[in-house]
């Protein structure tokens, strides 16, 4: 009977002396035995992750708003000792604007723990 798990082939892969100096940096950094270990790891274990930059620009703008919403909201509060309802609704409405976006990217980095 053949041992399925036994390591008997070879996979050759092309890098440049700076992927190279990367991957030891981060072989180094990852507290295994060898480096075909760290290899392996990676390919079955590791994850790719694509960032939107224009959802991440958006969602940073929105937090943006939300902040200077917010000093505008305790400037006037702190001149007129008056706090309008208005402006804690748009407060909050522009908060759940980032909340939902923020709690589905916590569900897929869960996600990729497991």
């Amino acid at each position: 009977m053949k041992d399925e798990n036994k390591r008997d082939l070879y996979l050759k892969v092309r890098v440049s002396q700076a992927e190279m100096d990367a991957i030891k940096r981060k072989f180094a950094n990852s507290g295994m035995n060898t480096l075909s270990g760290f290899v392996r790891a990676m390919i079955f274990e590791g994850y790719i992750v694509h960032i939107d930059g224009d959802e991440m620009k958006r969602l940073c703008n929105l937090a943006s708003n939300i902040a200077n919403n917010i000093n505008q909201v305790a400037h006037r509060a702190n001149v007129t000792n008056k706090i309008y309802k208005e402006d804690i609704e748009e407060i909050k409405e522009l908060g759940d604007k980032l909340w939902r976006p923020l709690m589905f990217l916590q569900t897929k980095v869960a996600q990729l723990k497991h």
